[in-house]
């Protein structure tokens, strides 16, 4: 099996390449017991690991990196459990934010008359067509 290689490069413990893990195997990983993983489920929404037909939580790389993540805010950069949530939802938002395509203002900049300009031209290809 492969190891992350960002987790190599960075110093923290290394991922396996493979598509799930169970709950021992992501304790073993993170060094949290595994009663402290089913908590942070409840803490934390974006921890979502899927069930398998005979109840085992199964956690993809997302929901390790994500655990990762929670025990440095937690345990190194000493943050509430309230502190992180707040962290790690204000971080997603922003990320989202950065990926939001462009507004119309900003692609045509923001003169009105170029805006109709090209309306005007749309109505007349459209009228062309018809």
């Amino acid at each position: 099996m492969r190891a992350s290689s960002a987790e190599a490069d960075s110093g923290g413990p290394s991922i396996p390449d493979k598509l799930y893990f169970r709950i021992g195997e992501v304790s073993r990983l993170s060094g949290v017991k595994p009663h402290v993983l089913r908590y942070w489920e409840t803490e934390f929404p974006a921890i979502a690991p899927k069930k398998s037909g005979s109840g085992h939580r199964l956690y993809r790389r997302k929901d390790v990196e994500l655990i990762l993540e929670i025990k440095r805010l937690l345990y190194e950069e000493r943050f509430t459990i309230e502190g992180a949530r707040k962290y790690l939802s204000h971080r997603s938002r922003a990320k989202v934010s950065a990926k939001a395509p462009a507004k119309q203002e900003s692609l045509f900049g923001a003169d009105p008359d170029l805006v109709a300009t090209i309306r005007a031209e749309l109505r007349e290809i459209l009228d062309m067509l018809r």
